[in-house]
């Protein structure tokens, strides 16, 4: 396990700015200590390193994490899109260097540059193509459903202070029901918190439909992702909620 210090001096970024990862949900600690002091796991490090590279070709934060939390994500293929696109990146700064050669060469010869050789180095026209066709494939999987456009209508506004709102209500959320688990996922009370869980997610994000709820619930066990996220705050946790979001949904039908 890494402390904050050392991923922060391994990856060349600040303490600071590892603490904003952790309050918008984009790159958890595997764990807390006692004292409050954040522990990375060797997952964590591949997570960042995605995040550098999504960063490095000005992905904003928001997009990034929608990127990675997305069950289907495939961190081989996502590499040889970011190859892609940093070659063109490359391509442009070579470009923009041989531009600045070619100004000073006009310069000191006295003569003048055409428009087109002035500014064509610095088209992003490639670059970004290539960034709409990474993020078009995201689309097309939640694209054409009512909860993934109005997430991306609600979050589109959202400031640091949001997610770190949103991110200490669903800890607060976790608290409740892990400390009522010994009463099983059926209990009155346990159910009223998941309720609770369900109102959170539509305040939030999307119409969570009991549909979607039970699907959510699926995914928080099949997905290790999303299992490790959740069980950092009790181990079982994951499941648990599993069966309590299953049992509320089934007696959602029976009403």
């Amino acid at each position: 396990m890494y402390k904050v210090k050392e991923i922060a001096e391994l990856a060349g970024i600040s303490v600071r700015t590892l603490h904003h990862y952790d309050n918008i949900g984009l790159l958890t600690p595997a764990a807390v200590e006692a004292n409050g002091y954040r522990l990375y796991s060797e997952e964590d490090l591949v997570r960042l390193q995605q995040i550098l590279f999504f960063k490095e070709l000005d992905f904003p934060l928001q997009k990034i994490k929608e990127i990675l939390d997305d069950p289907n994500f495939d961190r081989k293929k996502a590499l040889h899109t970011h190859k892609q696109l940093l070659i063109e990146k490359k391509n442009r700064l070579e470009r923009i260097i041989q531009s600045v050669e070619q100004t000073i060469g006009s310069i000191e010869g006295g003569m003048i540059m055409s428009k087109k050789d002035m500014f064509e180095p610095f088209d992003m026209k490639k670059i970004e193509e290539h960034q709409k066709k990474y993020e078009q494939e995201v689309k097309e999987k939640y694209g054409g459903t009512k909860a993934y456009e109005e997430s991306m209508r609600k979050t589109a506004s959202y400031k640091e202070d949001d997610w770190k709102r949103i991110k200490e209500n669903s800890e607060d959320l976790y608290r409740r029901i892990i400390a009522v688990m010994d009463k099983g996922p059926a209990n009155e009370e346990v159910q009223k918190i998941v309720h609770e869980f369900r109102q959170h997610i539509t305040d939030n994000f999307y119409e969570c439909t009991p549909e979607i709820f039970r699907g959510l619930g699926d995914l928080y066990v099949d997905d290790p992702r999303f299992t490790k996220n959740i069980d950092q705050y009790q181990s079982g946790l994951a499941a648990f909620l599993r069966e309590a979001m299953h049992v509320y949904c089934d007696n959602l039908e029976q009403e």
